[in-house]
């Protein structure tokens, strides 16, 4: 497909958009180029910001839609009562609701998923997971309420559900050469200590390392201390046994399995190296990740909130290499519905990830 460079002129840009969207789009691309060749909106940005969403639109325009995508997600073998476990067909009821003919449960398509019992329409959902999922760097929630016009809070709690539902339980753990390392998440302090003594959130990082250069997936979790009671529990639920485990030489490591793991130790202070020349991976993600919080968020990730966005950060990074922005959107919404009901006061004042 032919790249389209736009003019700085807002009337030409919005005219070679036109036509551009008119030779891609047939009848709905002529339609919005006779928009905008007779108004003139000077409003463009708008304009094409509904072009750009058209193709959603098309596909899931109302919650009958949504509701059948999610149906065939969700049950793809056929219908499974989540309370009986029968597989059967269901009895449709009014206003989209399934009874189960065996134990007479009336449900609908989102009962036990993070949509359960919504007020947003799926349409809306729908609509901030293509965002969420296209978006490069993500989105605050600031920006989705602009997006999708809604109000802020809504927003936020529909973005933290979506954290909560791209963990999947069953993920498996990382193995081969492994790099874990901390860093620290925070606002800038003066006059406090430095290092693993400073009051800022602490990340533990593990990052798979490729051979002979690049990295694999990656895991992330906040913890209290840097302490081996923080750290060695991090290592055992995200690593997978019989993986080679490389650390610096800080003593948090020191009560690692042996029969484990095979733990490389490299002193930082006696290698001759930088630290990110030594142990490239961790620095790596810690960079991107500060990067990412201060960019897309502002900096504003309080530490009651910060493992959800570690979670959404490891979900963007090890997902960076799918070509098909669409399979993504689809994955999320697998997610979704496989993970149970989410609800406001769950996410109000952080997430309970134990």
């Amino acid at each position: 497909m032919k790249a389209v460079v736009f003019q700085e002129d807002a009337e030409t840009e919005m005219l070679e958009a036109a036509a551009y969207y008119e030779a891609q789009q047939g009848d709905l691309g002529r339609d919005f180029s006779l928009r905008c060749r007779t108004l003139r909106d000077p409003d463009f940005s708008l304009l094409w910001a509904n072009v750009r969403n058209s193709n959603l639109t098309r596909g899931f325009p109302d919650d009958a839609t949504c509701a059948a995508y999610l149906t065939k997600l969700r049950w793809p073998e056929g219908f499974v009562c989540p309370s009986c476990g029968t597989v059967g067909t269901p009895w449709q009821a009014n206003n989209g609701r399934l009874i189960c003919p065996f134990c007479r449960t009336r449900m609908t398509v989102s009962t036990g998923t993070i949509f359960d019992k919504t007020r947003t329409p799926l349409t809306t959902w729908f609509e901030a997971a293509w965002h969420v999922c296209t978006a490069k760097n993500g989105m605050s929630a600031k920006t989705l309420e602009r997006t999708i016009g809604t109000k802020y809070r809504v927003a936020w709690t529909m973005l933290q559900r979506f954290r909560v539902a791209m963990v999947d339980a069953e993920r498996k753990p990382l193995t081969g050469r492994v790099e874990v390392d901390e860093t620290f998440v925070g606002g800038v302090e003066r006059g406090g200590k430095r290092g693993r003594g400073a009051v800022k959130s602490i990340v533990a990082i593990a990052v798979e390392l490729k051979e002979p250069k690049g990295f694999g997936r990656v895991r992330l979790r906040h913890i209290p201390d840097a302490s081996g009671a923080s750290l060695i529990p991090f290592v055992n639920d995200v690593i997978a046994p019989g993986s080679i485990v490389q650390t610096d030489g800080w003593s948090g490591y020191n009560g690692l399995d042996s029969k484990q793991y095979t733990r490389n130790v490299i002193v930082q202070s006696s290698s001759g190296n930088p630290a990110h020349v030594s142990m490239p991976g961790v620095h790596r993600i810690a960079s991107l990740l500060k990067r990412w919080i201060l960019g897309t968020h502002q900096g504003c990730v309080v530490p009651e909130h910060l493992q959800s966005y570690l979670e959404e950060f490891t979900f963007r990074f090890n997902r960076r290499t799918s070509s098909s922005r669409g399979l993504l959107f689809r994955r999320l919404l697998e997610r979704a519905i496989a993970t149970g009901p989410v609800t406001e006061s769950d996410v109000t004042n952080g997430y309970d990830w134990s």
